[in-house]
């Protein structure tokens, strides 16, 4: 039998596994194009299981497999990371009011997980990481029905998925062309190698940490608070409610009144709160009328910030927005907008189209769906429309639509200038569902393409492409390369208005200086129709040379 702090070492050992090799499951995706990738997406969603049970016990298995799952489900980053998520979700309920767990339980809790991770991907693809854990699942049903020994089945577990992974080139021809496994699938295995390292030995996988790529401290409020603080002290905790008058509502509002940059999250059996304030006393006092407190972080954030600017003051970096960034409002208005934008002349474009809070991430950066809630929860809407503007974050913001307190409508914008065509259909006359329909159509009516380079050397798509190459997308797919952006932006253009539509929108990157935005600029236009109508934008995007809309 497991016990739970036998599964809580598991779980911080399967982060410390995953987290050692994201970049070697990074490398084996077989898309050329720069993106959020595999291996640090579930890295970063896994992490947020450890951060969180390192400051709790062992308790029970079904305790520890719900606090894991919770923590999972907020941090998740990607949709290789929603679908991990999705698969210890399931796992949790499968523990569900279990102080240990036997192999069966083991092999039953997996076999949940994948049917809430199947039914979350509305196309599953075979040969993915999907594959992987239900054959794992399968083979582990079968194996328990011989055997109750927990250490047994769990490395029948791991023994399975690995045979699942070996068979993924068979099953997805782009992996064998390319002579690589699934990355979601290899980083799934990393993550049971890493469990199974605690459940048969007792040994942890540790952390290695290289000379050359020394790993930041965790993120604090300190870092990136300003000199001014408003508040003197950063406050966080977890109420583990036992009271059924348990009202996160209510705690929400008294926090309000004596601080700011307010979180409260309402789960099944906790709720979490983050509060800066000059009172945590007060705080506390009031948060333990409704049950047991733990996890409690208090930081003297002017200390810190002190501490931090004098330690980073010779690699300073860029503020990363994080969550903590969006203060919780009330509904008082009908309808709202959140939009994920990469780019200064991007997110300006949104802000002035009515979107009321800009989540930073894209292609290179895929925000998590707690910080997508907590801009959701920062929305004063009863009714809020999110925009992912990528397919890589579109499942973490329906993860987002079940924990927040308002109606969420997540429209599937795949790239920023359906985001923008989204944003112009909105009516105001309509109601919810009707603009939810009428946005999703406006932007399947536009033709999109981009100009990137190839982060990766790649045969795809019947292009031998190598890595630096000025690649072109038409709809999402690699279409052609191109020796110079003069040539790339000309024929994308062109090969985009053959399939109709007589306006081009043209968003220019950061990477692209004004003046070579102008001599582009020229150059399409010289090749266009004279009722063909061209405006270029100063987008600020990274990654993207141009992102081009024709409608």
């Amino acid at each position: 039998m497991i016990q739970g702090t036998t599964l809580k070492n598991a779980f911080i050992s399967a982060y410390n596994s995953i987290a050692n090799v994201k970049q070697k499951v990074d490398e084996l995706n077989v898309f050329p194009v720069p993106d959020g990738d595999t291996g640090n997406n579930m890295s970063m969603t896994m992490s947020a299981a450890a951060r969180q049970l390192e400051r709790e016990e062992g308790k029970t298995v079904s305790a520890v497999a719900n606090t894991a799952a919770s923590a999972m489900l907020r941090g998740a980053r990607g949709n290789s990371g929603v679908i991990l998520s999705l698969l210890f979700r399931g796992f949790s309920k499968g523990l569900a009011g279990k102080d240990t767990a036997s192999g069966k339980d083991l092999a039953n809790a997996l076999t949940l997980g994948v049917e809430a991770a199947y039914k979350a991907v509305m196309k599953p693809t075979e040969g993915t990481i999907l594959t992987v854990a239900r054959m794992a699942a399968e083979k582990a049903t079968k194996f328990a029905e011989t055997t109750d020994d927990a250490v047994a089945v769990f490395e029948n577990i791991y023994d399975e998925a690995r045979a699942a992974l070996a068979l993924t080139p068979e099953m997805l021809p782009v992996l064998k062309k390319a002579g690589v496994v699934d990355a979601g699938g290899q980083g799934l295995v990393y993550i049971l190698e890493g469990m199974l390292a605690v459940i048969r030995d007792g040994n942890f996988v540790e952390i290695q940490l290289a000379e050359s790529a020394p790993v930041a401290p965790p993120p604090s409020a300190a870092r990136d608070a300003e000199f001014n603080i408003t508040y003197l002290y950063c406050t966080e905790f977890l109420i583990n409610k036992s009271n059924p008058d348990a009202d996160a509502l209510k705690l929400r509002a008294f926090v309000e009144s004596i601080g700011d940059s307010v979180v409260v999250v309402d789960d099944t059996d906790i709720i979490k709160c983050h509060v800066h304030t000059d009172n945590p006393g007060q705080v506390l006092d009031f948060a333990v009328k409704y049950g047991m407190l733990s996890s409690i972080k208090i930081e003297n954030m002017y200390e810190q910030h002190q501490e931090l600017q004098k330690a980073e003051a010779p690699k300073a970096q860029p503020k990363k927005r994080n969550q903590y960034d969006y203060e919780p409002v009330d509904p008082t208005i009908d309808y709202g907008f959140v939009a994920v934008s990469a780019g200064e002349g991007i997110s300006n474009i949104f802000t002035e189209l009515g979107v009321n809070r800009v989540v930073s991430g894209g292609q290179t950066m895929n925000p998590s769906t707690e910080d997508l809630l907590s801009a959701i929860q920062a929305t004063p809407a009863k009714t809020v429309f999110v925009l992912p503007n990528n397919k890589n974050i579109i499942m973490a913001a329906e993860q987002a639509v079940a924990l927040a307190d308002r109606k969420v409508c997540v429209i599937h914008t795949k790239n920023i200038q359906q985001g923008v065509s989204a944003m112009l259909a909105f009516d105001p006359g309509l109601t919810a569902e009707q603009n939810c329909l009428s946005m999703t159509k406006s932007f399947e009516a536009i033709q999109t393409g981009s100009i990137t380079y190839a982060a990766r050397d790649s045969d795809f798509g019947g292009l031998k492409i190598r890595e630096g190459d000025i690649m072109a997308l038409d709809n999402g797919k690699v279409s052609f390369i191109a020796p110079n952006l003069t040539k790339a932006s000309t024929k994308l253009v062109r090969q985009l208005l053959s399939k109709g539509g007589s306006y081009v929108t043209m968003y220019y990157g950061s990477s692209v200086s004004a003046d070579t935005a102008a001599e582009i600029e020229n150059a399409v236009r010289e090749k266009l129709p004279d009722d063909v109508e061209i405006v270029m934008v100063n987008g600020g995007q990274p990654v993207y040379y141009f992102l081009i809309s024709v409608e």
